[in-house]
């Protein structure tokens, strides 16, 4: 008998970051259906290995709900620093059970409960919708992503500076989306990590001094760590956000400053059964290209 491929609905599925959920869960032998907004999108995420796309809006239940019919399970992140980021997961939580879909991982952030940052409030209300729901949930807690390293790369690789808008001994736990992406890809094809909440963090609390090293080993030429101001990061990387965007992700960069950011990679290990992925690998890759 041919083994059931479930279908699962992607949100995020032409992101920086959540794209790389498409191709884990292909891996798995999932069946992707990507959620768009456009038919732009919609060729982009066929482009990254969706079976299929569908247009809807996070804002638009219906829309969600056709979305989702027939669909095994949902993979959700929210769109960052949106006003309505809460509603809009709230909106897919009740799409999804209303649609009959069985499973639901939700890609939320890294001690949630710190609710002063508005990018971590946003999420508990749809955890909590998750926890009063029939789904089978499971939350991820992402610690901040190698993959925001990209903005600040061409200045390491062309000015050999690595500037952020926090002190240079400021330690932060990281991680790679990649190794996020593989464990909601476990969690959607499989039943270990059903109804869990799992921090998911890299080896290591690097600070900037550290990564400019690894950053210099990898380039082989001396790249230097500083800090500077939250305006003048934001015109060397230009993040795409709007200014009220930019003011909430101030904040963010002001609490790194004032404690760092925690975390451990035991829980991602244990996941994966094999090393997560490391920073100084991440950082010769992107030396490589």
């Amino acid at each position: 008998m041919e083994q059931h491929r479930p279908t699962v609905l992607v949100v995020g599925a032409t992101g920086r970051v959540a794209a790389l959920v498409v191709p884990a869960l292909v891996r798995r032998g999932a069946t992707v259906r990507a959620l768009v907004r456009s038919e732009s999108g919609r060729r982009q995420a066929v482009g990254n290995g969706a079976a299929e796309a569908v247009v809807a809006d996070l804002r638009d239940p219906p829309s969600l709900r056709r979305a989702a019919a027939g669909a095994d399970g949902v993979f959700h992140i929210g769109p960052a620093f949106q006003a309505d980021e809460t509603q809009m997961g709230c909106n897919l939580v009740v799409a999804a059970q209303q649609a009959g879909v069985r499973k639901f991982v939700f890609s939320s952030v890294i001690q949630p409960t710190h609710v002063t940052l508005a990018n971590h409030a946003s999420k508990v209300p749809v955890e909590a919708a998750l926890f009063e729901s029939k789904l089978e949930y499971t939350l991820l807690h992402p610690a901040n992503f190698f993959q925001n390293l990209r903005g600040a790369w061409p200045g390491m690789a062309r000015d050999g500076v690595f500037a952020e808008p926090y002190p240079v001994h400021t330690r932060i736990a990281r991680v790679d989306y990649r190794d996020v992406a593989e464990v909601a890809a476990i969690a959607l094809t499989e039943d270990r990590l059903a109804y869990g909440s799992f921090e998911l963090c890299a080896p290591g609390r690097f600070n900037p001094q550290e990564i400019a090293a690894m950053a210099s080993e990898a380039l082989g030429r001396p790249v230097a760590a500083r800090e500077m101001d939250f305006e003048g990061w934001v015109e060397r990387t230009r993040p795409p956000y709007d200014a009220r965007q930019l003011q909430l992700l101030s904040k963010v960069h002001a609490h790194y400053a004032a404690h760092g950011l925690g975390g451990n990679a035991l829980t991602l290990e244990a996941i994966l059964g094999r090393a997560p992925r490391t920073l100084a690998q991440y950082i010769r890759e992107l030396a490589a290209a």
